[in-house]
């Protein structure tokens, strides 16, 4: 496989680019574009093109900083978690928002990312999580479903997944899609 240029904000570019595959995923940063504005036409773009090359499955990566705690509250805006990034977090859950209201029937979706965050040592946190199995709200469930290293849960900044179970759970939901029109959070099997 060669490289492939494109715009990830053009749903032309999208389009073109994804013809022929079965799935997508997508993990875009841009340094210099404001978070609010790209996250959102990133999701657009996917949402206008996929369908359009014949993509029924999305996987995007998102941000924990987002999510809802156990007891609804997003993890943002929980007492101590910094905020010098919040224009980032904000544009990150406004690119969610853009996909659900985007997205059409033909492309099912999710958005999956660490409930807390990675583990740049390579050992996945331990500590158990008390949450409910249907923490979170309608719109962004979080079942317990272990498969493999990883199990879906709220958000907590606590946790720690390593790369390796975190990428297992995105290619899993590609391949064989367990999460629809939600964002969840990842961690690792042993703490949920």
């Amino acid at each position: 496989m060669g490289r492939a240029d494109g715009a990830v904000t053009s749903a032309a570019d999208v389009a073109r680019l994804a013809a022929g595959h079965d799935a997508a995923v997508v993990s875009v940063y841009d340094a210099q574009a404001v978070p609010g504005e790209f996250f959102p036409a990133v999701a657009r773009a996917m949402a206008d093109g996929l369908p359009g090359a014949g993509v029924r499955r999305l996987v995007s990566v998102g941000l924990a900083s987002v999510l809802p705690t156990a007891d609804g509250t997003p993890l943002m805006d929980t007492p101590g978690y910094p905020q010098e990034w919040r224009e980032f977090y904000v544009g990150h859950g406004a690119g969610t928002e853009a996909l659900r209201a985007a997205a059409p029937g033909a492309l099912d979706w999710a958005v999956l990312s660490p409930a807390g965050d990675f583990d740049h040592d390579g050992t996945p946190s331990d500590a158990p999580s008390d949450a409910p199995s249907d923490a979170g709200d309608a719109r962004d469930a979080h079942p317990r479903t272990p498969a493999g290293g990883y199990a879906y849960a709220p958000a907590d900044a606590g946790s720690r997944i390593t790369p390796a179970a975190f990428a297992e759970a995105v290619l899993d939901e590609a391949t064989a899609p367990t999460l629809h029109a939600v964002h969840a959070g990842v961690a690792p099997a042993a703490a949920v």
